[in-house]
């Protein structure tokens, strides 16, 4: 029995890409908001073990496979823009630039508990207003770590991706395959 700790339409569509169908998704309630001064690769693993520690233990037996996506820009955490201005600061900071999308998976089944950070960098071309306005017109955004979705309309902002592209979609699928494996008995 596997149980996704996630409400992201994303995470299960690409687990249904690789074949595997959760038996429940039991999203985790928790806060999400960084601590002060806490790294992004930190902030990422914490997020998945908290998200797997809420979940686990209603699913006795089961395997747990919870995970974050966060995006970084140096040291710096960008939020799940929930706004218009947050939207446009996210993608303002990115333009141009290079970032790293870090995902933290864990996989929690029989007491034991295997955790990865996976990191993919990627360039965004330099975008000009009209572009960011309409991005943020489109509504994509929302709710999205960075402000931006690489699988929609953004894929036109993004000039190089290296490492696992899934993973800047919500889920780095060969890891998790393998972790998946791991687990199972």
């Amino acid at each position: 029995m596997l149980v996704l700790a996630s409400a992201s339409p994303r995470r299960l569509d690409l687990l249904r890409q690789i074949g595997l169908e959760p038996s429940a998704i039991d999203p985790a309630d928790i806060d999400e908001t960084p601590y002060p001064a806490e790294m992004p690769r930190a902030y990422a693993l914490r997020m998945a073990l908290a998200k797997l520690a809420m979940v686990a233990p209603r699913h006795p037996g089961a395997t747990v496979l919870a995970a974050d996506s966060v995006v970084a820009l140096g040291r710096r955490i960008l939020p799940k823009a929930e706004t218009d201005a947050e939207a446009r600061r996210c993608l303002g900071l990115l333009s141009g630039r290079r970032h790293r999308v870090l995902g933290g998976v864990a996989v929690g089944s029989s007491g034991k508990v295997n955790t990865r950070v996976v990191e993919t960098v990627v360039r965004f071309k330099r975008l000009e207003r009209m572009e960011v306005e309409e991005y943020v017109a489109s509504g994509e955004w929302q709710g999205k770590a960075g402000g931006y979705a690489i699988q929609g309309r953004a894929a036109a902002f993004v000039a190089f991706v290296a490492g696992s592209y899934s993973n800047v979609v919500g889920l780095p699928l060969f890891e998790t395959a393998a972790m998946l494996r791991a687990a199972a008995p």
